[in-house]
């Protein structure tokens, strides 16, 4: 008999020794395992700006780390060299979560905040996240989330106590834009309501030529988010560079980000554009 995965949308029908389509869960006998557990693929010191978070702890580092796997296909990944790999902890090490924030608590002395979970989609291996992020807190530091926001809500209940700051991607405003990246905005929605109410958030659309870039769709996204979350929280409107199955695209103009960016502040205090330096 197959199991349903229960932490995103697709609800992977699985049966035994079946990976499911995020690369990063396994069928295990009745249970559904993350396989990418604690197996890290990039670690950085980086700026809390580059996540991007520009109104939470501005001016600080924090510890950067990712894993593998992803549950969207979005065909201009940045990172697709470790978010698109499937099953397979090939280049990556194995850090327990008190290893890992016992190494936050080192680079303390380098101005770090904490823990970032980010580079690949962090709540496909939600169990790390939560595992982690809770030794961060005992030791007096900070955790922040870089998610699709592609997760059901029991999951994100079960992180959300030891979360202090997110930075969702909200990649557009139309269902069929979603699924064609293999995701589904009525998801993302709700897990953007549900995290602003408990902790810092600001958001990030990627504006890709030809797909989500008019200014009708920038007007309604942002009147949600307006209505829905709140005329405070930051959204960062980010210029499309070619990468992956879109390399051989045009990056996006950075008059037309300006102008998004424009539209958006009809509703929203605080936009920002990114990718135009």
């Amino acid at each position: 008999m197959r199991k349903a995965c229960q932490v995103c949308m697709h609800h992977c029908s699985l049966g035994e020794g079946q990976v499911g389509r995020c690369g990063a869960r396994k069928r295990q006998g009745e249970k559904i395992a993350s396989i990418n557990y604690g197996r890290i693929s990039a670690m950085a010191l980086d700026p809390i700006e580059k996540k991007p978070l520009n109104l939470f702890r501005p001016g600080s580092m924090v510890l950067s780390v990712g894993s593998f796997g992803c549950n969207l296909s979005c065909p201009f990944c940045q990172n697709h060299g470790i978010s698109m790999q499937k099953g397979s902890m090939a280049g990556t090490v194995y850090v327990s979560p008190e290893e890992l924030a016992e190494k936050a608590l080192a680079y303390q002395r380098s101005g770090n905040i904490g823990v970032a979970y980010t580079y690949n989609e962090p709540l496909v291996g939600w169990e790390y996240v939560r595992d982690t992020a809770r030794l961060v807190k005992e030791h007096g530091m900070e955790n922040v989330l870089v998610t699709n926001g592609s997760a059901t809500l029991e999951v994100l209940a079960a992180i959300l106590p030891y979360i202090d700051a997110m930075n969702i991607d909200l990649k557009g405003f139309r269902a069929g834009y979603y699924q064609k990246l293999g995701g589904d905005l009525e998801t993302v929605k709700p897990f953007i309501v549900h995290a602003a109410a408990s902790c810092h958030v600001e958001l990030t659309t990627l504006v890709v030529p030809g797909e989500n870039d008019s200014e009708a769709e920038m007007e309604e996204e942002a009147k949600w988010i307006a209505s829905a979350v709140g005329k405070d929280v930051p959204l960062h409107v980010t210029r499309f560079f070619p990468r992956y199955k879109m390399a051989g695209r045009d990056a996006t103009k950075a008059e037309a980000a300006y102008r998004l960016a424009d539209v958006a502040r009809r509703h929203l205090r605080h936009v920002w554009v990114g990718n135009c330096r």
